[in-house]
């Protein structure tokens, strides 16, 4: 796919607000067909613009889990150490987020899990084994202050 448009960057506005609005209510904010819109919505999804859509639960009232952040820092930073880091962080479901960073640590990890002694097992068994693995630095989230804005 091209550059995107104004129109293709206001119509990927419109689903990070909202993924469920209907094709004709985006068409109508973006002054589009309704059949134009559904073509570029389509065409983004097809070129892996939009990967896929997602619901966002909260987890407050009826699963009191907690998220960690986790800063990681490696013996190394060769591409070798950075694959396998990656590969290996990809095969634990607790660990819901990971990224590549600049700065004091090489990865940023965010953690979901119910209690602090399940992220003790987290620690012991998943984190302290990963490959090249120097330094983690973990803090535990109080409360998620952008879950509750308004969409």
């Amino acid at each position: 796919m091209s550059a995107l448009d104004p129109a293709d960057r206001n119509i990927l506005r419109l689903l990070r607000l909202n993924a469920r609005m209907s094709t004709a209510k985006i068409a109508e904010e973006v002054g589009l067909s309704p059949s134009s819109c559904l073509r570029r919505i389509k065409l983004m999804e097809h070129s892996g613009v939009i990967r896929g859509y997602t619901a966002i639960v909260d987890h407050s009232a009826r699963d009191p889990g907690m998220a960690v952040i986790v800063n990681i820092t490696l013996e190394r930073q060769t591409e070798d150490y950075l694959t396998r880091f990656e590969t290996a962080v990809r095969r634990h479901p607790e660990i819901r987020e990971c990224y590549l960073m600049t700065g004091g640590s090489d990865y940023l990890l965010r953690v979901e899990v119910e209690n602090a002694g399940e992220f003790e097992r987290v620690h012991t068994e998943i984190l302290s084994t990963l490959p090249g693995v120097l330094r983690i630095h973990s803090s535990f989230s109080i409360r998620n202050v952008m879950a509750s804005r308004r969409r």
